[in-house]
């Protein structure tokens, strides 16, 4: 292997000393308001598949067919169906209402990761969200008065709007966070989808029995005024990269400056697209992320009508329930990331062994639990509590493929988690789709199971790939050899720290200030 391939792994022969800040640190606000971000984003993703069980004329679109699944035949227990909404609508159109708002997720995925290098990600990732927040208003009148069509449309604008939210978080993750708080911080930040989704599903549920304006479109008024008011605060109170912040504690700067890419500035180099392509540890990132998206959104937009249509809970406890796995989710990847972040600091673990260990758990868990519900029959608690636990561990993705992008190559990461985030979407958006039309109108256990058994399939096959083929090293096409060094803006001083070697000796990546990241 050439020296060059060789000097993919930065170890540091002293590491930057960590100021002693506390909590108030600039870099864990920022954290904290990607994570609103990401709750905000989740909330607006999540709030259509509780909100459209309110809004189907449930009575309308029998016509003779079955509803809701009798193979139970519990009729000791209470059933509160709530009122049929407005609009005839079968399962397989509602799939297809469901999927709309990822059609616009999904394209505009590569696009922002690619304007995000060169500009930039915040301001992409803020004026984004208040797009997707200002549509949400409009929700109501699109399904009002334009039909399945109008509903459509205004759900795939939302989705471009939210387009740049992982991307562009990813990219300011790489710029904000020191690699050994990488665990922890971007699972801090990533649960906000959990906690997005926590407070989606039961407060949507209230709002569509007890909300104003008919119920139903009330959910959309509130979220789209939550989300307006984050991304203005969001626009205003956080900065591109530590370098412009105009109030960062210049020791804390000088902490994540010289963690990330050691005491000089250098121009980032190009994209290399024809690198990234031939990368295997890439494809192992892809594939555990197109195997978590399909089985995730089988049960984030499926999961409040299974709830419904088999376990027979009334639309309140509907929200309430379904948002239990997800609460789950959000603790253990707390959990796990702390587990994720010693395993690594303590030494007793590579960081490829620590990705893979932890991944398993993510995506075999839930695969496993997916197949154990399916046999749990016509018992509810039982069901419920197998699919809590098993959401529950698929929070160690979090900690696993998720945050592995930038290990492999923390200049690129937006980039790379773009691609990974597009085509996931792309095969997440296939899981509504295929579950309504397997579903049909016949909400059977055994129309069911087979949903079931097919995310399962997917999270196992996909998990096993990343464990064959991932890494966690720094790959030879992130080389620091292949950039165009500049003076460093404090000229010769390096402040008395060392800055991280790579294996061959060379220098690490150093500091991109946030104008030259858009060169």
């Amino acid at each position: 292997m050439s020296a060059s391939k060789e000097a993919i792994c930065a170890s540091s022969e002293k590491e930057p000393e960590k100021p002693e800040l506390g909590w108030a640190t600039t870099r864990y606000f920022v954290t904290f308001m990607l994570f609103l971000g990401m709750a905000n984003a989740y909330v607006m993703r999540t709030n259509m598949s509780v909100a459209i069980v309110a809004m189907v004329n449930h009575t309308a679109i029998q016509k003779g067919e079955e509803i809701l699944d009798d193979e139970c035949g519990d009729r000791e227990l209470e059933v509160d169906n709530g009122e049929d909404g407005e609009f005839a609508w079968s399962s397989s159109l509602q799939g297809y209402i469901l999927s709309s708002f990822f059609y616009g997720y999904v394209i505009t995925q590569i696009p922002f990761g690619i304007l995000a290098k060169k500009y930039g990600a915040l301001r992409f990732l803020g004026w984004g969200m208040l797009i997707n927040s200002v549509f949400a208003f409009l929700v109501p009148v699109a399904a009002r008065e334009g039909g399945v069509y109008g509903l459509c449309a205004v759900r795939f604008i939302q989705g471009l709007g939210e387009g740049p939210i992982v991307p562009c978080t990813h990219a300011l993750l790489a710029k904000w966070i020191p690699p050994n708080e990488r665990s922890r911080m971007g699972a801090a930040v990533y649960a906000g989808a959990q906690f997005g989704t926590i407070i989606s599903m039961p407060l949507s549920g209230l709002l569509a029995e007890y909300g104003f304006s008919g119920g139903w479109p009330s959910i959309f008024y509130v979220f789209g005024i939550v989300g307006t008011i984050w991304s203005i605060a969001f626009l205003f109170l956080v900065f591109e990269d530590p370098s412009v912040h105009p109030r960062i504690d210049e020791r804390e700067k000088r902490y994540i400056n010289d963690s990330l890419w050691g005491t000089d500035v250098i121009k980032s180099p190009p994209i290399p697209f024809k690198s990234i392509m031939k990368s295997l540890p890439f494809y192992a990132i892809l594939l555990a992320h197109m195997g978590h998206n399909y089985g995730y959104e089988t049960l984030m937009t499926e999961l409040p009508t299974y709830m419904k249509q088999v376990l027979r809970f009334s639309l309140k406890s509907n929200g309430l329930l379904s948002s239990l796995p997800y609460l789950a989710m959000w603790l253990f990847s707390m959990f796990i990331s702390v587990v994720a972040d010693w395993m690594i600091s303590s030494k007793r673990f590579s960081l490829t062994a620590t990705r893979k260990i932890i991944n398993s758990i993510g995506q075999y868990g839930p695969g496993l639990a997916l197949i154990a519900a399916s046999y749990t029959g016509c018992d509810r608690a039982l069901t419920l509590a197998i699919l809590t636990i098993g959401v529950g561990l698929n929070g160690g993705i979090y900690s696993g493929f998720k945050i592995n992008h930038l290990d492999l190559t923390p200049r690129f990461a937006g980039f790379l988690m773009a691609i990974t985030n597009c085509l996931a979407n792309l095969a997440g958006l296939l899981a509504p789709i295929a579950a309504g039309n397997l579903i049909n109108n016949k909400p059977t256990m055994g129309q069911w199971q087979i949903v079931f058994f097919i995310a399962a399939l997917v999270y196992i096959v996909c998990g096993t790939f990343y464990n064959v083929f991932g890494s966690g090293e720094r790959q030879f096409w992130d080389n620091p050899e292949n950039d165009e060094h500049k003076p460093s803006l404090g000229g010769n001083e390096n402040n008395g720290m060392t800055p991280a070697r790579l294996s061959n000796g060379n220098g690490a990546p150093l500091a991109i200030t946030a104008s030259e990241s858009r060169q």
